[in-house]
């Protein structure tokens, strides 16, 4: 598959650079770098093959040192035989081939890079840096500084290859998860296919201790599963008869048989890879500024470059022109901007793979940054910071009407819905009277259920619905703690249902961990004040609203927005559509079970843990704090070593340490997140 360039308005590459390119290939990470060209702001494109590919992508770490190894024994040899080893033939142009040799390794991939950028025209590029000041070395007789800036380089180029292969680790985990057989029953005897080649519909047997290839439906009475490869979880989760099993768990005990229901490539583990993949396609502004600014701060650099060489011929006298020319090189390949191309993305790239790892996914790199400075967390109570599971409390009929006869109305009325609530009246009443019909049913949003049976009006929702159909009722809805749905027939009040959900376990850890983030909590529901109240007092949420329709919700959060505040949105990323448009940072809960919450969020976290909230703003910090490190890092020891350089006070040696070994500090640096703990 051809990379896509991505490229603004003004024909400026977007996406990787020719060094990032590279590296991410011989890294064998390439797929990271395929970018969907979906972004309206970007609609110029370019598809070209230039992926600087210096053979197999497969490459082993002793391949990729080789070149290097050679260059670095055939240096040493030439430097112990100018210094340390008395001979005569290492003379004139037998020690110039030889030099040559020892840098031919190293220097002509690099020059190779420097024509194929200048080609497609990248000219001011870090290999034209490095292959202007290596020629330039070796073209005023410092054969051994010209070779050991350029070995340096490449060990440096190698370092980062390596750093990328780990910082895609996490990532790959993720894609071996899928399996590529599976075992198939057939005529109730198991046969081994290609999981690509298996149906919907066609039986899986898992054995413990293999994983499944593709989604499904649960078949056996029960199993236990590990989830940790999806959630970050490693604690089993049982799954029973007739519930969804997804690709890439774990059988952990017993012999399982699934049901497919999406094909291989269509499975959630599919959709979340892809996400994962895309995800370096939404740059931070960070990089994005870091990007621009390269492209701008090399011209410059080999301007001076140029006039530290010519100028002082006017100034000074005896004017050497080998010592200013050595100045001016020395100048060049401190300028090189390695650590800031490779190490900053890199930085963003460990954090979207630790945070895939605790089972946290990122569309883009941005919504790091995003995270790391967000004052606000607005959240949705229901499956939110409670488990969503609902059971009915109590139910209370008007005299005149009979419960036997109006709840199997309801029912058949809330199966129209994909609430909870809808769920619990279910579990209460049983199975749908089949002989119930239901005409011009309609959900009414932030209300409730309308429908027509046998004539009559039916309603069930909340009190504001009976408002709005004008049905006098006779109870204080506000001094019910309970979630509560009232219910009218025929143009009367027939009574109510109260329904109650448990506050999730980790729900308080989350507000507190908000809370030492410097970070406030508001809740806004759609429920009874009362009980929203209820659960904001248990958890100390700082604000908290209920009875709010879905444009209700809009105005809280615009109103946050009013103080200059960023917002972040946790809920199920589909109701609270608007919401989750007007927010800086959209967060679906759950990912695991929704295909629209994958789609819609900015931030997917694929179990219900509200926990893992304040962990995302943690790595958020962490990325943000690792990157501006680096570029601090950069920038000081660049800019003294620059002033060195010009003076004549710093050597090719001072130089290699400013470009190469603040690259690889910085990269060192950049991949610590991957071992860190939130």
């Amino acid at each position: 598959m051809k990379h896509k360039h991505i490229y603004d308005a003004q024909g400026r590459q977007l996406c990787c650079t020719p060094q990032e390119e590279k590296i991410y290939t011989d890294a064998n990470a390439r797929t990271l770098l395929e970018e969907k060209p979906h972004r309206e702001d970007h609609d110029h494109e370019h598809s070209d093959d230039d992926g600087h590919d210096h053979g197999s992508t497969n490459k082993t770490t002793f391949r990729l040192f080789l070149p290097s190894v050679i260059s670095f024994v055939l240096l040493m040899l030439a430097i112990a035989f100018d210094n340390w080893l008395p001979q005569t033939w290492f003379t004139g142009w037998v020690r110039l081939v030889w030099y040559i040799m020892a840098y031919a390794p190293v220097g002509l991939p690099v020059i190779k890079e420097a024509l194929d950028s200048i080609r497609k025209s990248n000219i001011f590029s870090e290999f034209l840096l490095m292959s202007i000041a290596t020629i330039g070395a070796f073209s005023i007789g410092e054969y051994p500084e010209g070779v050991a800036v350029m070995l340096f380089y490449a060990v440096g180029e190698v370092f980062q290859t390596l750093a990328v292969t780990r910082a895609k680790s996490s990532i790959k985990a993720l894609l071996d998860q899928r399996p590529d057989e599976a075992t198939l029953l057939k005529n109730n005897q198991p046969v081994t296919v290609k999981a690509a080649d298996v149906n919907i519909g066609d039986i899986i047997q898992l054995k413990p201790g293999e994983k499944l290839g593709l989604d499904g439906e649960l078949l056996s009475e029960t199993a236990a599963f590990n989830t940790a490869a999806l959630t970050g979880e490693s604690k089993p989760d049982t799954k029973t008869k007739g519930e969804v099993v997804l690709a890439g768990m774990i059988n952990l005990n017993t012999v399982a048989q699934v049901k497919v229901t999406t094909a291989y490539n269509d499975s959630k583990l599919s959709k979340i890879l892809e996400l994962v993949q895309n995800a370096t396609s939404q740059k931070a502004p960070t990089e994005l500024f870091i990007r621009k600014f390269a492209k701008v701060y090399t011209p410059i650099v080999v301007l001076l470059a140029v006039l530290i060489t010519v100028v002082p011929y006017f100034f000074t006298s005896p004017y050497i022109f080998d010592q200013w020319l050595y100045r001016a090189l020395v100048f060049l390949v401190i300028s090189c901007p390695c650590a800031l191309v490779i190490s900053i993305p890199l930085g963003y790239f460990g954090g979207i793979g630790a945070a895939s790892r605790n089972g946290i996914l990122f569309k883009g790199s941005n919504f790091l940054d995003v995270l790391a400075g967000i004052k606000n967390v607005v959240m949705d109570k229901t499956g939110t910071m409670t488990e969503g599971v609902f059971n009915v409390q109590e139910v209370k009929m008007q005299e005149g009407f009979d419960e036997k006869q109006i709840m199997p109305l309801v029912n058949a009325l809330e199966s129209q819905s994909t609430h909870p609530v809808a769920t619990a009246i279910h579990n209460y009443v049983g199975p749908i009277n089949p002989s119930i019909k239901l005409e011009n049913s309609e959900e009414i949003a932030g209300h409730g259920l309308t429908a027509t049976v046998n004539g009559k009006q039916l309603l069930a929702g909340n009190f504001k619905l009976m408002e709005k159909f004008n049905i006098p009722y006779n109870i204080d809805a506000a001094g019910i703690v309970y979630t509560t749905i009232a219910i009218a027939y025929d143009g009367k009040f027939a009574g109510y249902i109260t329904i109650a959900d448990s506050i999730k376990a980790d729900a308080k850890e989350t507000i507190n961990k908000l809370h030492q983030l410097t970070v406030k909590a508001t809740m806004l529901s759609g429920d009874k004040n009362t009980v929203v109240k209820h659960v904001a007092q248990e958890l100390g949420i700082d604000h908290a609203f209920g009875d709010l329709l879905p444009e209700d919700k809009v105005n809280k959060v615009k109103a946050i927005k009013a103080q200059n505040e960023t917002v972040a949105f946790a809920g199920d990323g589909v109701n609270d559509a608007p919401v989750v448009a007007l927010s800086d940072v959209g967060i679906a809960m759950g990912g695991l079970g929704s295909d629209a919450t994958i789609e819609t969020a900015d931030v997917v976290i694929q179990d219900d843990k509200p926990s893992k909230i304040p962990m995302a703003i943690m790595i958020g910090k962490q990325t943000k704090k690792i990157v501006w490190q680096n570029i601090t890092l950069a920038f000081v020891v660049k800019a003294i070593v620059l002033v060195l350089g010009a003076g004549g006070l710093a050597t090719m040696w001072e130089a290699v340490f400013a470009d190469v070994g603040v690259a690889l500090l910085a990269i060192l640096n950049a991949v610590r997140i991957q071992r860190m703990q939130f």
